[in-house]
């Protein structure tokens, strides 16, 4: 079921693109594998994935040592700061820096561990009280501050969009992130790179690509739906 439904969604990848007059190769499927079995992401693997997003920071640890080495582990989920050691030297990118003291958190970590630390600004673009991320009008403040960190490079941006039935519904939030990350590409800022945009889930993340989407956060599309009470019983 893993392997189809991979096959699936990045036919609708390439669809998007082709609609947006994209190259495919310019979007990352990440596929979101929180609360899944090892058993389950290994089928993804052998099916081609290689980037994985998980939510926290346990089951990242977890799951690193039982899986290939060259998989790059997405930090999608909110960052607790007393959980960034962990994690700090084991993801390829994480998604969530929305508050300069978790940046700090970040850097102080990168140093004892020799890393630089690859990392994306959280924007609630939609403004959602349920959400993380920073307001659109805050997030030129934390870049220009994250900038100043020498183990913390800043790629681009991520927004999780609000729950619709009609993918159409976020379109304008996918074109208010590319907006923002254009705008703040354009002001050359030493140790700033805009060249990623995380948006984009199953429900709607065609209409994230046609929008300029790099980065794709795909679980269901792919899983299926996660049970959260099975997890409860295997802890």
């Amino acid at each position: 079921m893993v392997a189809e439904n991979l096959e699936q969604v990045r036919k609708n990848i390439e669809l998007a693109c082709k609609e947006a007059g994209r190259d495919p190769k310019e979007v990352t499927l990440i596929s979101v594998s929180k609360t899944k079995p090892v058993s389950m992401l290994q089928e993804a693997y052998d099916a081609g994935s290689r980037d994985f997003g998980e939510n926290k920071v346990q089951e990242i640890m977890d799951k690193v040592p039982q899986l290939p080495s060259d998989i790059r582990w997405h930090m999608i989920g909110h960052l607790q700061r007393n959980k960034v050691k962990y994690i700090v030297d084991k993801v390829a990118l994480i998604h969530s820096v929305d508050s300069l003291r978790l940046a700090e958190t970040i850097e102080h970590e990168a140093v004892k561990h020799n890393v630089t630390v690859p990392v994306l600004i959280e924007v609630n673009v939609a403004q959602e009280e349920s959400k993380f991320g920073l307001k659109t009008e805050e997030v030129l403040s934390l870049v220009e501050s994250v900038a100043a960190f020498p183990h913390i490079h800043i790629e681009g941006l991520m927004t999780i969009a609000p729950y619709v039935e009609d993918p159409e519904e976020n379109r304008g939030i996918f074109r208010q992130l590319k907006k923002l990350s254009v705008d703040i590409a354009a002001k050359n800022i030493n140790n700033v790179n805009m060249s990623v945009l995380s948006m984009g889930m199953t429900g709607d993340y065609q209409v994230a690509v046609q929008e300029g989407a790099t980065m794709v956060r795909v679980g269901t599309g792919i899983f299926g739906e996660r049970d959260y009470s099975k997890q409860a019983q295997d802890k």
